[in-house]
């Protein structure tokens, strides 16, 4: 068995949440936003992982079925964080100027947790091998690390859209994106659960479900970019 050191797998389980980070960043064609704050929300975000855990923690005190806590608790609670970071830190910033900022913003929070959320789950496996430290990395950065932007970029593109709406109809707007977030979240979840039990589960979530969160994330994209250059 070839041996891999920590510092090596650490890297490798930080890399796609920095990768994806990245690549949403650079969507943003038309006034790309100030690599510090995008920073600055990245680490936030894996900040606000702590007392998210803290909450599913107590929540799993009373709940004892892991189908509810990763498919109706977990959504709920994650994304509540994430969007409580970017709603803190981003949203009355002078660069959050156009629709697709939400987006972006969104991404780089979603992924400061879901990198410090991969570091866990990748270290884990490490215990058991590091054939299967590998094996989890490359699964996690093809669906779980970007999911977790997708998740968020629904919220994040609601919340870019509200700011540059009516005052009355922004409440009802950014209330909508995040419940649409966590549902999507949920559903990601819950078939991943499900895939251990009825093999179609997979075959709905690379099949159906995952390249849906794509067209839907780069739908978003178009439409913020669209109303973000005129």
């Amino acid at each position: 068995m070839v041996e891999i050191e920590p510092l090596v797998i650490l890297a490798l389980a930080l890399a796609p949440g920095i990768f994806w980070a990245w690549y949403f960043y650079r969507r943003d064609k038309f006034e790309p936003e100030p690599a510090a704050l995008i920073v600055k929300l990245f680490l936030l975000g894996v900040l606000v992982t702590f007392p998210v855990a803290f909450v599913e923690g107590f929540f799993g005190l009373f709940i004892l079925s892991p189908l509810i806590m990763g498919a109706v608790i977990a959504p709920i609670v994650e994304e509540y964080g994430k969007f409580a970071v970017v709603r803190r830190f981003a949203y009355r910033n002078a660069e959050f100027d156009e629709p697709m900022d939400g987006i972006v913003y969104a991404a780089a929070a979603a992924l400061g947790l879901a990198s410090l959320e991969n570091v866990l789950y990748v270290f884990t496996a490490y215990l058991t091998s590091p054939s299967l430290a590998l094996g989890t990395i490359v699964v996690r950065a093809i669906f779980s690390v970007p999911g977790h932007a997708l998740f968020s970029g629904v919220w994040g593109y609601a919340l870019g859209r509200a700011k540059f709406m009516a005052p009355e109809r922004r409440a009802g707007t950014i209330l909508r994106g995040l419940a649409l977030g966590m549902i999507l979240h949920g559903i990601f979840n819950f078939l991943l659960f499900s895939a251990e039990i009825v093999a179609y589960a997979m075959a709905v979530f690379i099949l159906v479900l995952t390249p849906g969160l794509w067209i839907l994330a780069n739908r978003n994209i178009r439409s913020a970019l669209d109303h973000g250059g005129r």
